[in-house]
């Protein structure tokens, strides 16, 4: 497995999202010995990226990881987030509310600690920015914990590029964790330079497309009734349909190059440059040695250009209610 640096950290330039471990987008469709043997797998393939977060589940992922890397703490950098739960105000580690004060960084990465079962984490993101929090304050509570040894290194996550400065000028950012992928590239016209500017690089989250970009998902009546993705713009009626259209030219890139439609997906993120590391998700051990694979496949110049000329995805990427969220 080849690696790139985030900022000035050493990952796989191939991750490991572990959020579908605990049922985000399936219900209660969990099986934790399944995913702790994927984990190991990934290991094994020379994935050292772990993802994670504290509204994840919430907090069991962070748990199951937690017991998927003991014993193997050194091989792993552990990245997890915060700022989605809040123990202050109410004090109950209310999910869903956003929350980066300073005081609220330090409950929460406590929480993180103990349920990671570590004395540190290697990578530490601000989940979501938070209007009520200057990211000033928040970036040097997190420059404590970092001279305290209990993070290395600082993240964000769909931050906008104001944003992004504003952090950086405090401490440096290793990384930006966002969508990205072959049917969402918005960051390109104004994030993407300014990360590249300041020396931070990207993480792109659901780097095939909630799975959309594999081809295996021809219709919305194969998803759970809880599963998230039932309210995902791109998956909803004329969308959907009109989506299918994207994805076979995908297949047909893939098909022409000897490889499944989710390495291409990966392949052709890993092609965008050196110092972005994409973090598929997945439970299943068949689907990380598939997505691994994905560091050895090569694009012709003709395959990348398909690509790049695909057929625009229909629909907004994210729901109304989480659009408020991001590029902040």
């Amino acid at each position: 497995m080849k690696h790139i640096k985030l900022g000035s950290l050493d990952v796989s330039r191939i991750g490991l999202g572990t959020m579908g471990m605990s049922g985000v987008y399936t219900g209660h469709g969990t099986d934790d010995a399944e995913s702790v043997r994927t984990v190991h797998r990934a290991l094994d393939l020379g994935v050292t990226l772990l993802d994670t977060a504290e509204i994840y589940g919430p907090f069991v992922n962070e748990e199951l990881v937690g017991r998927a890397v003991r014993g193997r703490r050194d091989q792993v950098v552990l990245a997890t987030k915060f700022g989605l739960v809040s123990y202050t105000g109410a004090g109950d580690g209310t999910p869903g509310t956003p929350d980066s004060s300073p005081a609220n960084i330090r409950a929460a990465v406590e929480g993180s600690l103990r349920r990671l079962g570590t004395d540190y984490i290697d990578l530490y993101y601000q989940h979501r920015v938070d209007p009520a929090t200057p990211i000033e304050d928040t970036v040097g509570a997190l420059a404590e914990l970092v001279a305290e040894g209990k993070i290395r290194h600082i993240g964000l996550s769909e931050a906008g590029p104001a944003t992004i400065r504003r952090a950086h000028a405090v401490h440096p950012v290793a990384a930006l964790q966002t969508e990205y992928s072959l049917w969402t590239r918005d960051i390109e016209a104004e994030i993407l330079p300014v990360l590249r500017e300041l020396g931070i690089g990207l993480v792109p989250w659901a780097p095939v497309g909630r799975g959309f970009l594999t081809g295996r998902i021809r219709s919305t009546d194969q998803f759970d009734a809880t599963d998230r993705r039932l309210t995902n713009p791109r998956f909803t009626a004329e969308n959907f349909r009109r989506n299918l259209a994207l994805v076979d030219e995908v297949e047909a890139v893939a098909a022409a190059a000897g490889a499944t439609p989710a390495q291409v997906a990966l392949a052709w993120l890993l092609a965008r440059g050196d110092d972005i590391a994409p973090i598929p998700g997945t439970k299943r051990v068949s689907r990380v040695e598939e997505n691994t694979a994905a560091d050895a496949v090569e694009l012709t110049t003709e395959q990348l250009g398909k690509l790049n000329d695909l057929t625009p995805a229909a629909g907004d990427r994210l729901e109304a209610e989480m659009s408020r969220l991001v590029n902040l």
